[in-house]
Parts: structure tokens; C-alpha cells; sequence
């Protein structure tokens, strides 16, 4: 009998806590099973599906006020237990964590309420995650220790004298956890790699990508198989493929691309518009089931690091063979897509192609000519006359897709302009270019009609897609939204539509980037599964990712499957697996995903802390982005850059913070600091390890109606979310005293 069998039993068939002696006799258990029983009950209680109760008694977690989950940390140490498939979490307080860190899985009893939400404590740690805890290795006079990076492992590291490779205080390096049984006492951990000095060149960029669990290089297996593979080239039989290499086809990316997996094609057919999007042809490279296939299905994605990308594929592929060079013969699987005059898709067909792009065009570049077109000589004419065909589609598309309700988070992004070193030299935002917008609508109306294609014909797929909002988290949004001022009535069947409208309305208000990452905190994630449920967002009813195989394999998974699908249903063999493959990949690549993301993230911010660091002092404007009861947030201009203005540095007056307004408000003076209100500021203290930016506002000049702010001069206290073991004289350890 297996797990889901025994399971299934007891929550069904038992009334009672059972001992295994007792349920081993209902479920009939032969005594020749009875050994394997033991070994699948112990399982189930391993797992937490089964808890022990009192007597020797065995019962089922969820009916014993018992839940299992996932543990998430914040920063200042409050747990929340996140269960798949359920959206309400489970309050844990910091003094309930047990032994628990970020990321594992626990159990817990459920307390009570803490205001309206449940709240419990961990009892069992039920698994481990796997996790590399980067940090700074600090040596005093009795113990060794690391302080992480993250701040979500709330407590530091006891390193014994054994277990320090030989590390010096100050350096950055790589630990594992050991042993932590006692939430009294701090885990205990060994040294396992050291990175070297925080300022050393590279050495920042390798934090991230250790604590973060990113590869750094590839097997030789995959290095060859990909070697062997870009070999292929010249042995293609170029009459089995549509041969486009004299049409006008192009790509456009970023001025440092080296790999280009997109190019695109525009021209003028009766009635309207036809758009090629040519797509490399990664699956022929890489063989399903390869080495190289397993290795690029691992790692998910590529990662965008500042000066420095984790690829999916090795270089012989992704910058060479698989990449749209100009003037080179490439294999691309490409899609043709007929509009009409208003921007409506009419028909569209996929085939095999090679292409030969006749240039190599950057965002920029393509930018300045469309508001320079006299003075940009380096595009030819034959390029030229599809750009200003392609920027008139791009311009239908983009109008009809925002019409259909689609939203458009267009939000501040942080560029970082490194030297040779991967030093910064300078912080500003990206700016969001026609060129960028063409590009991404091309890449969205490919991406449907792939996905449209698949839906029709019924068959097994993989989707990009987006679940709308709960009624709980919309309607939260909206009282937000009435205290703002603003009003944003909610329903059961709300449409994409009604939150673009919403958005268009606000564009001019001081809140309004405010008020976009608010929404956007309110959508839910968007994942690839093969229930496609259309993506919200997009107000698409079908979408798939179908346009960068370079470095996303959902993407080469969506390759191989319209191949097949191009012919008919799937042969047998397929067919039999086609959707365990597809869960497998689904899950795989929206986890990969999401590690991505936090790195990214993690990276900029890093980057974004030692530039401000050499800055101290300096003053800048700046809107307030948040506000908490210890201060505000101030986002400083054209940088992206986010900093703390704490209440210990405004010294004019007490200050309470009014959370339903997003304020605080001066107890006498009644001056507050509202969220979106401009202010200038200055550098006050910068905090690398903590990766922590604190900021001071500037006087007021008199002219201003605004009661004058003094600056302190004392140092801002520590952030109150940033709770440490205590200093080193506080650090609690099983190990012998350092000699």
C-alpha cells in the first residue's frame, strides 16, 4: 500500500488518533508488509503529512490544528507559512520560529489570532532547504562567526576553529549549515569556499551568484556536446527550409547584445500588414535528452547580472551559432503574422527557415532614426523603408492591445554604467524608447498566436499565464485607493480593462508611480503551466513564450512542441508523456524563474549601495515611496536608488505615523511626509554589508511656506527590522573556547 493509499485511510476511514500496530490491523496489513508499512508511516511523519500525538498515537496533521508549509522570513524576522494552493498565510512570530530559517519547510501549531490573522508556532523543522550562506567572517577574541548577507537569516553563524579554512576576519565566504537543534543557541555552521576581501574586483557579483545557488560553469560533457552541436551548421540540409536569406530581416537589441535570438521582418500585403518574427533555432541544436539539453533545463533561464550574465546555454551556441548575426546564414523557426489596417490578426503560418539579417540595429539607434531620419546614415534604405513600415504596425498594435484593457506597468528601472572593473560609474533610469515598444509588440503578438494555434488544436501545451487578482487583495487595493482619494470600485468579474482605465486616469496625479506598484504588488505571479487560463495582464485569453529559446527553455520546449504540432496531433510515444514533460518543465522554469529575479534584484542593489557609498554628503531630489512608523523611504531621482529618512533625523517635532494615509504627521507643527511628496535630501550614512542607505532631508530654503526641517548631526540609529544574535560577546555556541 502506498502513501497516498495510507493517507487517504486514515483521513477518511479513522475516527480516532491511531498507534501503527492499530492501523497496520484495519488497513489489513500482512505481516510479511508490515516492515514496508513502518518504513511508509515514518515517511508520512517525515514529510508532515502524519504528526506523533501522545501514547505513541499517530493522526493526521491537518486534523490535529497542525499545518505544514513553507517558511518565509521578513526582515525584521516575522515568519509567515505559505502552503501551495492556499492563499491565506500563517502569522509566525519572531520568538515562535524554533530552529527554523527562510525557505525550509516546517510544521505548526496553529495559536490563535493576532488581530484578524491566524497565527502559529514552529514545532518541527520538517526539511531543510539546501542553501549556500554567503556573508562576512568576523574573528574575535573567543569565538569565529559569520554575518549573512541575507537578511532573512535572522541569526549569525558559529564557525568552530576547525571548520574556517583558514579565513581572516573581514573576508566574504561561503558556509553550510551543521547542526541547529536549540533556538537558544546560534546554528553552527562550517566554511566551505572564501571569496575574499567585499571590495576586492568580482568579488560582490560572486556573492550574489553563491547565494543564490546560480552555476558558474558548465560540465565538460555539455561544453562539448555544445562544440559538437554548433557543428550541425554546416551539415543542414538548407532545401528542407524555407530559404529567406534575401528578404530585409533585421534585429534590434541592446547596444551590448552579444546574443540575438529575435529578428523581425515588416511588409506591405493587400489589405494591410505582415509581420515575420525569426526566431533561432535552438531546439536543432540541442537534442532532447542531451546532456546539454538537461543541463540548459537545470539552470532554467539565463541570468541577468550587472556587468556579468549566467547563461542558459554555453557560448558556442547562444553568442555563435544560435545567435541572428547580420550577413551570416542562421536557422531560425520563424512565424508570419497577416494584419489588417486597424491592427486585427487575420491568418498566420510557421516554418522552418534560414535567414541572413541584413543588420545588426541597437535600440538607440533605431530611436534616433525615427526622430532623426535625415541625419542617420548608417541604415540603408532598404532597412530604413521596413522601419517606418514596422514602427506604423507596432504603432496599430500597441493601440489596439491598450484598448483590449492590456495594462502597462511602466515603471522606473534602475541602469547601472560599470567600467572594465565592474566598478559604478554612473546610476540613471532606463529609458523606455519607441524602439523598445516596437520590439515588444512584435514579440507579444508572436507569442499569442503560438499560443492560440495550440489551444485550437487541443493538444497538451506549455503557457505563459496570469490568474487575476483575488476579491480580498482587490478589494484592499480599493480602500487604499479611497484613502488616497481615489476610487477604484471592485467586483467578482472584474476585466483587465477596468484596472487600464484606472491607471489612465491617474497618469497625472503625484501618486501615480505609487499607485502602479501598488497594483502590481496586488497581481498575482505569472507562471507557466499547461492549464491555460489566459494572463490577466495582457487581457490575453491564450499566451505562451515562444520568442527567446536562447535563454529561457520554456521557450525551446514551445519550439519542439509547434514542430510537432505543425504535422498533426502528437505521435504515441509523445503523446504518453507530452504532459508529465510539461508540468515537469512548468514547475522547473517558473522556480528558476523567480531565483533569477531575487538575484537580479539583489545584484543592482549592491551596485546601487557602493556607488552611493562614495557619496556621502551629497544632496539630491528625491519622492517619498514609502512610509513606516521609523521613517520613510525616498527614492532619489533618474537613479533608482531607495534610502531611509529615519524619525530620530527630524528633530522639529514628534511624529506619528497615520498608516491609512501613508504619513507621518507632525504631533504640534502637524507638517507630514506623505507618500509621492517631493523632498531633497542628503547622504547621511551608507551601510554596505546591510546593503542600507540612510538619508537626511536638506533644509528648506525660507521662501518655502513648509516649516524649516533641522538636521541632526547625531548617526542614525539602527534599522529597528535589523535584529541580530547580539555582538559577539552575546554569540551562544556548543564549541570549546578559541585558544
Amino acid at each position: 500500500m502506498n502513501r497516498e493509499e495510507i493517507l487517504e485511510f486514515i483521513k477518511s476511514k479513522t475516527s480516532h488518533p491511531m498507534k501503527i500496530k492499530e492501523l497496520a490491523k484495519a488497513l489489513d496489513i500482512d505481516s510479511s508488509e508490515y516492515t514496508q508499512f513502518r518504513k511508509t508511516i515514518k515517511s508520512l511523519l517525515d514529510s508532515g503529512d502524519l504528526v506523533n500525538l501522545n501514547r505513541s498515537r499517530i493522526g493526521v496533521a491537518d486534523e490535529m490544528n497542525i499545518m505544514v508549509g513553507k517558511l518565509s522570513l521578513s526582515r525584521n524576522g516575522t515568519g509567515f507559512l505559505m502552503r501551495e494552493g492556499v492563499e491565506e498565510d500563517i502569522l509566525i512570530p519572531p520568538t515562535m520560529l524554533f530552529t527554523a530559517l527562510d525557505g525550509d519547510k516546517v510544521m505548526v501549531r496553529l495559536r490563535g489570532f493576532v488581530g484578524e490573522r491566524q497565527s502559529g508556532e514552529i514545532i518541527k523543522v520538517v526539511e531543510r532547504t539546501p542553501r549556500n550562506i554567503v556573508g562576512l567572517f568576523k574573528q574575535v577574541r573567543l569565538f569565529n562567526y559569520i554575518v549573512p548577507d541575507n537578511p532573512k537569516l535572522h541569526r549569525d553563524i558559529y564557525i568552530h576553529e576547525s571548520e574556517t579554512l583558514g579565513a581572516k576576519d573581514g573576508q566574504k565566504v561561503v558556509a553550510v549549515l551543521t547542526a541547529w537543534d536549540d533556538p537558544y543557541l546560534n546554528p553552527e555552521g562550517k566554511i566551505v569556499e572564501i571569496l575574499g576581501l567585499p571590495n576586492a574586483p568580482g568579488v560582490d557579483m560572486l556573492t550574489v551568484i553563491k547565494s543564490f545557488g546560480l552555476p558558474e560553469q558548465f560540465p565538460a560533457d555539455v561544453i562539448a556536446e555544445a562544440e559538437q552541436a554548433s557543428a550541425k551548421l554546416s551539415d543542414v540540409s538548407m532545401a528542407d527550409r524555407l530559404d529567406l536569406t534575401n528578404e530585409c530581416i533585421y534585429t534590434i537589441d541592446p547596444f551590448d547584445a552579444k546574443d540575438h535570438d529575435d529578428a523581425v521582418s515588416v511588409i506591405k500585403i493587400d489589405g494591410g500588414f505582415r509581420l515575420g518574427v525569426h526566431i533561432a533555432d535552438v531546439a536543432y541544436f540541442v537534442e532532447e535528452g542531451s546532456a546539454l539539453d538537461k543541463e540548459a533545463m537545470l539552470r532554467g533561464n539565463s541570468v541577468y547580472l550587472p556587468g556579468l550574465v549566467v547563461p542558459m546555454l554555453p557560448e558556442a551556441l547562444s553568442n555563435d551559432v544560435c545567435s541572428l548575426k547580420p550577413n551570416r546564414k542562421r536557422l531560425a523557426h520563424s512565424i508570419f503574422l497577416d494584419f489588417d489596417t486597424k491592427g486585427k490578426l487575420l491568418t498566420w503560418k510557421m516554418a522552418d527557415t534560414v535567414i541572413q539579417s541584413k543588420a545588426k540595429l541597437s535600440y538607440e539607434q533605431v530611436q534616433d532614426f525615427f526622430d532623426n531620419t535625415k541625419e542617420v546614415t548608417e541604415i540603408t534604405e532598404e532597412v530604413a523603408d521596413n522601419l517606418f513600415l514596422a514602427r506604423q504596425l507596432a504603432t496599430l498594435l500597441s493601440k489596439r492591445r491598450f484598448s483590449e484593457g492590456s495594462l502597462d506597468f511602466d515603471l522606473p528601472e534602475s541602469k547601472i554604467i560599470l567600467n572594465e572593473n565592474g566598478e559604478v560609474l554612473d546610476l540613471v533610469n532606463k529609458v523606455r524608447l519607441e524602439s523598445h515598444r516596437l520590439i515588444e509588440e512584435f514579440m507579444l503578438a508572436a507569442n499569442r498566436a503560438v499560443a492560440i494555434q495550440a489551444f485550437r488544436m487541443a493538444m497538451p501545451f506549455i503557457y505563459r499565464v496570469h490568474d487575476k487578482p483575488s476579491l480580498e487583495t482587490l478589494q484592499t487595493f480599493s480602500e487604499t485607493m479611497e484613502r488616497l482619494g481615489k476610487s477604484f470600485p471592485v467586483s467578482p468579474t472584474m476585466r483587465p480593462v477596468q484596472f487600464a482605465r484606472f491607471l489612465e486616469s491617474i497618469a497625472d496625479s503625484p501618486e501615480s508611480e505609487f499607485i502602479n506598484e501598488l497594483m502590481l504588488r496586488s497581481m498575482k505571479k505569472a507562471v507557466y503551466q499547461r492549464d491555460n487560463i489566459g494572463h490577466f495582464g495582457l487581457a490575453f485569453l491564450h499566451y505562451t513564450h515562444f520568442t527567446s529559446p536562447i535563454r529561457r527553455y520554456a521557450d525551446l520546449l514551445v519550439h519542439r512542441l509547434t514542430r510537432h504540432l505543425r504535422r498533426g496531433p502528437y505521435p504515441g510515444p509523445l503523446a504518453k508523456k507530452v504532459g508529465s514533460i510539461i508540468d515537469s518543465v512548468s514547475k522547473q522554469t517558473s522556480d528558476t524563474e523567480r531565483v533569477a529575479e531575487a538575484a537580479e534584484r539583489q545584484a543592482i542593489k549592491i551596485k546601487q549601495v557602493a556607488f552611493m557609498a562614495k557619496h556621502v554628503g551629497q544632496e539630491y531630489d528625491g519622492v517619498i515611496s514609502g512610509v513606516m512608523p521609523f521613517g520613510f523611504f525616498v527614492r532619489l531621482k533618474n537613479m533608482g536608488v531607495e534610502g531611509l529618512v529615519r524619525v530620530s533625523t527630524i528633530d522639529d517635532d514628534y511624529y506619528i505615523h497615520d498608516e491609512k494615509h501613508y504619513r507621518l504627521v507632525g504631533r504640534r507643527n502637524k507638517r507630514s511626509f506623505r507618500m509621492a511628496d517631493p523632498v531633497r535630501v542628503s547622504i547621511l550614512k551608507v551601510d554596505v554589508t546591510r546593503n542600507e542607505i540612510d538619508l537626511a532631508l536638506v533644509t528648506e530654503p525660507e521662501t518655502q511656506t513648509r516649516p524649516k526641517t533641522k538636521i541632526t548631526k547625531s548617526a542614525a540609529f539602527p534599522h529597528p527590522a535589523k535584529k541580530r544574535s547580539g555582538p559577539p560577546k552575546a554569540l551562544k555556541h556548543r564549541g570549546k573556547k578559541k585558544k
